[in-house]
C-alpha cells in the first residue's frame, strides 16, 4: 500500500508518503504560504521517493478542524490530485491525528481556534482502535467539557495558548501535557497511520465526496467584539 498524506490545518505544512512500510515526510513552518509551498514540496517528496502520483493507492488529508483557509487548501489539493490520478481519498479529523501521535491512550486534544476558543475532542484507545469519548466541538477553554477518570494527556496548540485555564478545568486528572516539541500540530505521518486501515478496507471515497470539517461558521470578530475583548 502506498499513500500520500497532507495537512495544512495550522501554520505548518506537513506531507508524508507511506510506501509499503517506508515513510518519507516534510514538515515546514509555512505561516500563510501553504498554497505557494505545497505543490513544490510535494514534487520534491515524490522525486525523493522516486514514485509518481498515479502509482499511489490513495490520498489522505487533515480535514479539520483548524485554520479555515488551511483546511480548504488541504481538501482542494487532495481532491485535485485525486481527480487527476483517479485515486480514492480519506479525510481524517485533525484532533484524532493529535491523539494518534501523542503516544498516549487517553487524550484530550485541543487546537487553538483563535477568537478566545478551542477546538476540542476527547479520545480513548482500546487496542488499536480510537474511541471517541467527546466529539470534535468548539468551546471557550474555561467551558471545556469534563472527563471521568485520570491519566489524561493534553495535546495540541490549545494547551499551549490556554495551559493555565485548561489545567484549571482538568487539574489532577492530567498525567501530562505535551509541549511544542512534542506534536502540538497535526502531522501527516500520523495521518498515514490512521488512513492506512481505511484504504486497506476499501473505504476511500471519490474525491468529490470529501469535505473539510469546519465546526465553526464564524471566521472573524466584529470590530465591536474586538473592542469589548
Amino acid at each position: 500500500m502506498q499513500i500520500l498524506a497532507i495537512d495544512t490545518s495550522t501554520e505548518f505544512l506537513s506531507l508524508a508518503l507511506w510506501l509499503d512500510g517506508r515513510l518519507l515526510s516534510r514538515d515546514i513552518h509555512a505561516g500563510q504560504t501553504h498554497s505557494q509551498q505545497i505543490l513544490p514540496a510535494l514534487r520534491e517528496l515524490l522525486d525523493e521517493a522516486q514514485v509518481e502520483l498515479e502509482s499511489l493507492d490513495g490520498i489522505a488529508f487533515g480535514a479539520g478542524p483548524g485554520s479555515f483557509t488551511g483546511i480548504r487548501i488541504a481538501c482542494g489539493v487532495a481532491q485535485g490530485l485525486a481527480f487527476g490520478a483517479n485515486l480514492p481519498v480519506v479525510a481524517v479529523c485533525t484532533l484524532l491525528v493529535l491523539a494518534q501521535q501523542s503516544g498516549a491512550t487517553r487524550v484530550i486534544a485541543c487546537l487553538d481556534a483563535r477568537m478566545g476558543e478551542i477546538y476540542h475532542a476527547v479520545y480513548e484507545k482500546s487496542g488499536d482502535v480510537w474511541l471517541e469519548v467527546n466529539p470534535p466541538s468548539l468551546f471557550k477553554p474555561e467551558e471545556a467539557p469534563k472527563v471521568t477518570g485520570n491519566d489524561w494527556v493534553g495535546v495540541g496548540t490549545g494547551w499551549l495558548v490556554y495551559a493555565d485555564v485548561l489545567h484549571g478545568v482538568y487539574g489532577t486528572q492530567l498525567s501530562g501535557m505535551q509541549t511544542p516539541e512534542h506534536n502540538s500540530y497535526p502531522k501527516a505521518t500520523s495521518i498515514t497511520a490512521l488512513a492506512l486501515p481505511a484504504f486497506e478496507a476499501g473505504l476511500g471515497s471519490p474525491a468529490h465526496q470529501v469535505a473539510p470539517i469546519y465546526i465553526r461558521n464564524k471566521v472573524a470578530l466584529k470590530m465591536s467584539e474586538r473592542v469589548n475583548r
